[in-house]
This record gives C-alpha cells, structure tokens and sequence, in this order.
C-alpha cells in the first residue's frame, strides 16, 4: 500500500503541477472594499487547481488498469443474473486491489527512479515529475491499440510522430481509455457466451414442458452459479484480466 500511495502522489503532483504554476503567479483570495464594506472573491486559478483536485481520483483510476478490470466484473455479474452480489463495494475493492497487483511493476519503477531520489533531495521536482510520467505512459502505450492513437491523432490534427513515446499525453489517455473499452467487452462477450447458452436450453425445456409462465432466468440462475463455482469462476477470471496485460 506504500507503493501505491507513493504512486497516486507522484501522478497527483504531475497532474496538478501546470495548473499550480498557473495559479502561483496570482493571490488565492483578494479582497475588495465596498461600500457594504470588505468582499473577498477566490480567483479563477484557484477554482480551476481546486476542480482539478477533485477530478484527480477519476484521472489516475483511467490511468491505470482499473477501467479494464471493472467493466469486466460488472458484465460478469450481469451474466450470472445476481442482481447486486456481488455489491458494487466488493467489485471495486477487488478491481482496485487487482489494479494494484497489476500495477505493481510501475509502481516499483516509479517509486525507485523518482520518488526515492525527490524524497532525498537528489533531484529536482520537475524532473522527478518527467521522470515518474515514463514508466505510466510506457504502460498505457503497450495496452492502447495503434489505429486508437491513430484516431485521436487526426481528431486533434496533430503532427505526425516518429514513435509512439512522441505521442501526446493529451492524445494517449483518451485512446488508452478506448482500448481499455475495447478489451473489457471483447472478455466480457467471451464469458457472457456459456450463461446464454445455459439460459436458452433453460427456456427451451420450459417451453416444452409447457410452463411459459415460469421465468427462466429463475431456474437458471442456480445452474449458472453451479457451473461458476464447478469450473472456479473467480480465479480463472482474476488470472485472465491479469494476464489480459502487456507488460514488460
């Protein structure tokens, strides 16, 4: 949990830096006299640094491989017809402690090579910065798909570039987050094929016994939690979102 926290600071301070240096040059808070007497008004920098902090969970989670993971457990839940189990708390504490696991590799590089040599006043903070950005966007590049960043390169008209690592962040976060899509419902439609299956041959015997009036998916759900668990569901799903990733 170290290391993470280590992570979400490092990639907090990279994404807040410009819009701090923006709003340094300012006061927060400055005051104006009336005649009702004094008003303080908040500068618009500070309101965008402020909007900024509270987007920064949302942002580092899209970063990471916690998107993949969650549309995956969600579809997953959907096949199985269990309405609420498991609750949406258990889903996103076992995606975010997955991501964690997965993550762990940039984690360590990020923890190594920046924030160990900031913390012991060996490097400067904007280098830091540059430094800790490298192993995020190595990871992001080697999951997003080429005709992705292709897209969002002519949406945003931007020159072409020699390899990837010229890509803009700008440009690579939303074609990551597009492949991460992509990948999600491509395994969510390869689990969700054998709990069809198991319902239409429920709702074939129901309607050849003659009983339309029962709902199928009733019936079926206690054989599809049966094949889940006899096939052991959990850890085959856990290990192929694992190794779903390309990693170094």
């Amino acid at each position: 949990m170290t290391r993470a926290r280590c992570l979400i600071v490092v990639l907090a301070c990279l994404l807040v830096l410009p819009l701090a240096g923006w709003a340094a040059d300012l006061p927060a808070v400055t005051a104006r006299q009336t005649a009702q007497g004094t008003q303080y008004s908040l500068t618009l920098q500070l309101l965008a640094l402020m909007t900024a902090l509270t987007l920064l969970p949302s942002i580092l989670l899209a970063m990471t491989s916690f998107v993949r993971i969650i549309v995956v457990m969600s579809i997953l839940r959907q096949a199985l017809g269990t309405a609420q189990t498991p609750p949406n708390l258990v889903l996103v504490g076992l995606s975010l402690f997955l991501t964690l696991f997965i993550m762990t590799p940039v984690l360590t590089e990020v923890h190594q090579n920046a924030l160990l040599p900031y913390l012991n006043d060996n490097m400067p903070f904007d280098k830091a910065v540059a430094l800790a950005q490298e192993p995020i966007r190595a990871f992001m590049l080697r999951q997003t798909r080429e005709d992705d960043i292709s897209l969002f390169m002519e949406i945003a008209r931007n020159a072409p570039v020699a390899t990837p690592q010229e890509v803009p962040f700008t440009t690579l976060m939303p074609a990551f987050l597009t492949s991460e899509l992509k990948s999600a419902f491509t395994i969510g439609f390869m689990i969700y094929i054998p709990f069809v299956v198991i319902d239409l041959i429920v709702a074939s015997v129901l309607m050849s016994m003659g009983m339309m009036m029962l709902s199928p998916m009733m019936i079926s759900m206690p054989f599809k939690l049966m094949l889940f668990v006899l096939v052991d569901g959990w850890s085959l799903t856990m290990g192929s979102l694992a190794s779903s990733f390309v990693m170094p």
